[in-house]
């Protein structure tokens, strides 16, 4: 099987090298758009800069230049796995137009819209931009740098064609790597998304020392934040109660390898929010798309009071005790899923 992974940050990389390792019959390409990095990568074999000491298996082709240059190179691959950022996706697919092989991306968050208009996810980026195509997401709780090294992880691979969701499976599941198939590309991108900015939060919370009782209390209430506008937006409740919903939100909100949560942890000691972003060295997507999950969830009218709390602090409204504080001074409320309005279009 020929995979080809567009992105050599850390995701990709890290995936790229377990789909390699998987089975020495794959033939697995890590393209980057940077003509140095490539070359650094296939000099050292090690990605130093995002995933420094992880070792790049002997098989595992290093690739740079444009996409039509890299499938003349190559010939057709089985599978594509866009493993950017959400602001490059869009570009990605639209150079991957007509391709007739499944295509998945990795990133998680919202593509930040030019004008007044609200942000898209992904699965509507690629309606937008590259509709032909057979695509899906691969999303789920799982760190870099632990897939790299080979630690269990599991993950959901969504989407509404089974060719992708069995090319994903085949291609990527293995012995460490447990893939899931799912359907629901609505729920599986709004937990992948949301759960970075409640990550921020939670950041926030234990660097203030608020203590373990606060943090359950606020994954627990964020995960109804999520359910409430992914069901909203057309996905199914039972979603969230899965590995894109709660497991990516415990993992991102409590694991010290998270960059959203690094971002509250700094915020919480005083940093402001350039100097949070600048030590991170890599793109935290809570920090961007914060924004545009409130702006959508007011559209829908759908309460996220942590969500905004988190916007306010980003833009320097509130300070950090000021937004813990105006969560705990909410009016109490009755604890019920049955206030999740009804999935659009269901």
């Amino acid at each position: 099987m020929k995979i080809v992974v567009l992105g050599a940050g850390a995701w990709g990389t890290a995936i790229a090298v377990s789909a390699a390792r998987k089975a020495s019959s794959a033939h697995v390409t890590l393209w980057s758009r940077d003509v140095q990095q490539a070359a650094a990568l296939a000099t050292a074999r090690c990605n130093a800069r995002y995933l420094p000491g992880v070792a790049l298996p002997t098989g595992l082709h290093i690739a740079s230049g444009s996409l039509d240059a890299l499938a003349a190179l190559q010939g057709a691959p089985d599978l594509v796995l866009v493993a950017s950022p959400v602001s490059a996706l869009r570009e990605l697919l639209a150079g991957l137009r007509g391709l007739p092989v499944p295509v998945a991306w990795l990133c998680k968050g919202f593509e930040t819209s030019p004008g007044s208009g609200a942000g898209l996810m992904g699965h509507e980026v690629q309606a937008d931009a590259a509709p032909q195509l057979l695509c899906g997401v691969l999303t789920g709780p799982s760190f870099a740098q632990e897939v790299a090294l080979g630690k269990p992880t599991a993950l959901v691979a969504a989407s509404a064609h089974a060719q992708v969701r069995e090319r994903l499976v085949a291609a990527l599941h293995s012995p460490t790597l447990r893939i899931y198939a799912g359907d629901d590309v609505i729920g599986a991108e709004v937990g992948g998304a949301v759960k970075n900015v409640l990550a921020i939060a939670t950041g926030l919370c234990d660097g203030l020392q608020l203590g373990m009782n606060a943090r359950a209390a606020l994954i627990t209430r964020g995960l109804a934040e999520i359910t409430r506008f992914g069901v909203a937006l057309g996905a199914r409740a039972d979603t969230f109660q899965g590995l894109s919903g709660l497991g990516d939100l415990v993992l991102t909100a409590t694991g010290d390898l998270s960059r959203n949560r690094q971002v509250g942890l700094a915020l919480a000691r005083g940093d402001t929010l350039a100097q949070a972003v600048a030590a991170l060295g890599h793109v935290a997507e809570g920090v961007y798309c914060a924004r545009t999950v409130l702006q959508r969830a007011r559209g829908l009218g759908v309460d996220m009071p942590i969500v905004q709390c988190v916007v306010e602090l980003l833009d320097g409204r509130l300070q950090p005790a000021q937004a813990v504080a105006e969560l705990m001074s909410r009016v109490p409320a009755t604890e019920t899923s049955a206030s999740y309005p009804p999935a659009s279009g269901r």
